[in-house]
């Protein structure tokens, strides 16, 4: 773990990482957009300790981060984002457990690289990215219980895109998200996904991803009450973005080996600005 001394802050790593969430975070308050950048940094830093290669004992660095979440609820933390997070979750009220179950979630990716069914992977994109958007309500307000199902459902949502756009990344380290189930079900085999084999086979078994992705949109917005939806802005960037990637992938047919999908700077600020014009004619 970084010493205060040299870890970067929270705006520098959001900024630098150039992350699809940083254009959604722009139409934040300054103190919710400094909040969501410490919770991003975060994310940012324990999810870099299971893919960085060179980091030697990625157990025990998640380990000093469970000690330093403590910290932040009980003592003082040692580092700067501790610090900074230390001040996010007494002023929005952010359940320990949270954190700390997105840990439990980066501590799979070290012990699973396969996932036999979609409940397993389900329970996966809960604790990895259904929880960030539990954390992120509580930093944009809500007046209705219905905010925790649209999180939940976006989460997994947001998660299932960056599976679909990242098999070929994913397998460079060994990893297959997609559930095994559907591999035997759409008879492509993991040897043909390490060899990047596009064919009908994977076409298929994309497409069926892509459809259960677009279900856990449809009911993320289902679950959204009308008083939640003009704090929700910053999520519903992220859904416009995340489903622009989606369409993209769809119109090449699912090539995810030969294709980037990850959209530059002007989609991704354009995306933001309609989200907020959009808001503004809803009144």
């Amino acid at each position: 773990m970084k010493t205060v001394s040299t870890q970067p802050s929270a705006h520098t790593i959001t900024r630098n990482a150039g992350t699809n969430f940083y254009y959604s975070f722009l139409l934040l308050s300054h103190e919710r957009r400094q909040a969501i950048e410490t919770i991003y940094a975060y994310c940012r830093l324990i999810d870099d300790i299971v893919d960085d290669k060179s980091v030697d004992n990625p157990r025990g660095e998640l380990a000093k981060w469970r000690d330093e979440i403590a910290r932040c609820y009980e003592s003082s933390p040692k580092t700067k984002i501790g610090q900074s997070l230390r001040r996010t979750v007494e002023t929005f009220s952010i359940p320990r457990q949270y954190l700390e179950a997105l840990i439990t979630g980066m501590e799979l990716d070290l012990q699973k690289t396969r996932y036999e069914t979609f409940d397993e992977l389900e329970k996966y994109c809960y604790l990895v990215a259904s929880i960030v958007g539990l954390i992120c309500i509580e930093i944009f307000g809500y007046k209705h219980a219905s905010a925790k199902e649209y999180a939940i459902n976006l989460g997994k949502a947001l998660q299932l895109v960056n599976i679909i756009r990242d098999v070929k990344e994913d397998a460079s380290y060994n990893r297959i998200y997609l559930p095994a189930e559907d591999l035997r079900r759409f008879r492509y085999s993991e040897n043909e996904l390490f060899e990047s084999v596009y064919n009908t086979c994977f076409i298929e078994l994309m497409s069926f991803q892509a459809e259960r992705a677009l279900g856990y949109f449809k009911a993320a917005r289902q679950a959204l009450h009308a008083e939640d939806r003009p704090n929700m802005l910053a999520a519903e960037a992220m859904a416009e973005i995340y489903l622009s990637i989606l369409q993209n992938i769809k119109r090449a047919q699912y090539n995810v080996f030969s294709n980037s999908f990850k959209p530059g700077k002007l989609k991704k600020a354009s995306l933001a600005l309609k989200v907020w014009v959009r808001s503004l004619l809803r009144g």
